[in-house]
């Protein structure tokens, strides 16, 4: 059988800027600890990029590299980073303020951390209710900060020295938005923009700003923005990366994981209630009802994609699907997600099972941010355009083309990721059917 060919990917010479929008706890959290793993202090745990094998061939051959070094992604030492936050803390003080690092991770790097200082923000606080700041643009309408985005792009690319850039949404979760006519063509787009429509929230404006810069866009919230036939057919023609939605980080994944086992074994399932508390600014954001909608739609999703009621109602077709986020401020950036889980097996017997997942929001979701920049990076150089729907392994809501559904499944989500690679670097898809072991010729 022929070899594949690789598919031809411009080489990651010099500094790949990272552009965050928020500075709080998950992007302090995400600089942080790049810096620690630069200077040797610990390791990037968490990062498929940096920690994770890909088999490559039969079995048999035993050839199984380290992602990083298959693909040519940039390395750690080649980023630098930037960030737009309302609040103007620096980036030292803001992860202080976090506290999601204990000081043998803060102190070692605080002169570098204070020497990032965030931009001031587009920011709109009829779209985030709970959150305020001093550090924000102004402008006569939503165009004209958006233009003023483009700026800061364009000023810390050559400030920097940077020869590429990414853009990853780190920001808080913006009240629901249903995509409308203002979100159906790149002119309606721009023409609300300059008319100040609220159907263009302040995400908007940012994906909008990246892509007529050229930059890949990564959405880790649950915001529309990027997820708009205006701004898809804006990164197809510009040939830029777009994704998203919503980090892929705790009870979500955990949900991702369980519930292909369940449908794996023809389980059913009569409930799930999932609750979370958490004290950080996310969950101050969604307690306002407007900004958990968002948040909610992007959480409910799941179970449905996975295990499909329609083809199987006996089994799925009357699920009890319950979310709920709570705000409890002493719990801080350490969130709890708790699962109960109602299922049946044999004869329609019923048993529970519960979950209870103490995790630390940020420490999940920095290894997300480390590997969706590489990655995009590595899209754009190897000339894919739009929805990178290979990236689905790292978010909650999927985004993918019109009119197919996102796969959810946490397994298949990181077998296609690992065989898009693959593609990319001309070596063979990995199907795991191995028959070839034991037909006998």
């Amino acid at each position: 059988m022929p070899q594949p060919a690789a598919r031809e990917i411009a080489p990651a010479k010099g500094k790949l800027g990272v552009l965050l929008v928020g500075l709080g706890a998950v992007s302090t959290t995400f600089i942080a600890g790049v810096e620690n793993v630069r200077r040797g202090q610990a390791l990037p745990i968490g990062s498929l990029t940096q920690m994770s094998t890909i088999r490559l061939g039969k079995r048999p051959e035993k050839r199984a590299p380290k992602i990083k070094d298959f693909a040519p992604l940039a390395a750690l030492s080649d980023l630098v980073f930037a960030a737009w936050d309302p609040i103007p803390d620096d980036a030292y003080t803001a992860a202080k303020k976090a506290g999601v690092l204990d000081p043998h991770h803060l102190e070692p790097v605080a002169d570098f951390l204070k020497s990032i200082k965030p931009m001031p923000a587009a920011f709109d606080q009829n779209y985030v209710k709970r959150l305020s700041g001093t550090n924000v643009k102004r402008g006569r309408n939503k165009r004209e900060l958006a233009e003023q985005l483009r700026e800061d792009i364009r000023n810390f690319k050559k400030s920097a020295g940077c020869d590429r850039l990414v853009l990853v949404w780190a920001a808080s979760t913006e009240i629901f938005i249903s995509p409308g006519p203002a979100h159906q063509s790149l002119a309606a787009f721009e023409k609300a923009m300059e008319q100040n429509d609220p159907a263009i929230a302040p995400s908007m404006l940012y994906a909008w700003a990246a892509l007529m810069e050229n930059v890949p866009f990564a959405n880790g919230a649950p915001n529309l923005t990027v997820d708009v036939p205006a701004l898809e057919k804006l990164a197809e023609e510009r040939r830029v990366p777009i994704g998203g939605k919503d980090f892929k980080t705790g009870q979500t994944m955990m949900k991702t994981v369980l519930s292909p086992a369940f449908k794996a074994r023809m389980l059913g399932v009569a409930g799930w209630y999932s609750t979370n508390i958490l004290g950080n600014r996310d969950g101050e954001v969604l307690d306002d009802p407007e900004s958990f909608k968002t948040k909610e739609e992007s959480k409910l999703g799941v179970l449905e994609y996975i295990l499909q009621p329609e083809m199987y109602p006996e089994l799925y077709g009357n699920v009890y699907h319950k979310v709920r986020i709570n705000y409890y401020p002493p719990r801080g950036d350490n969130k709890e997600g708790w699962d109960n889980i109602d299922i049946f097996g044999w004869l329609g017997y019923p048993m529970q099972i519960k979950v209870d997942f103490l995790c630390r929001d940020s420490i999940l979701a920095a290894p997300l941010v480390l590997d969706l920049a590489l990655l995009f990076d590595l899209a754009h150089r190897a000339g894919l355009s739009g929805i990178q729907e290979w990236l689905s392994f790292y978010f909650k809501s999927p985004q993918v083309a019109t009119g197919l559904y996102p796969e959810h499944d946490l397994f298949i989500q990181h077998t296609k990721l690992k065989n898009t690679l693959r593609w990319m670097m001309g070596e063979e898809q990995i199907t795991h059917l191995g028959i070839e072991y034991y037909e006998k010729v």
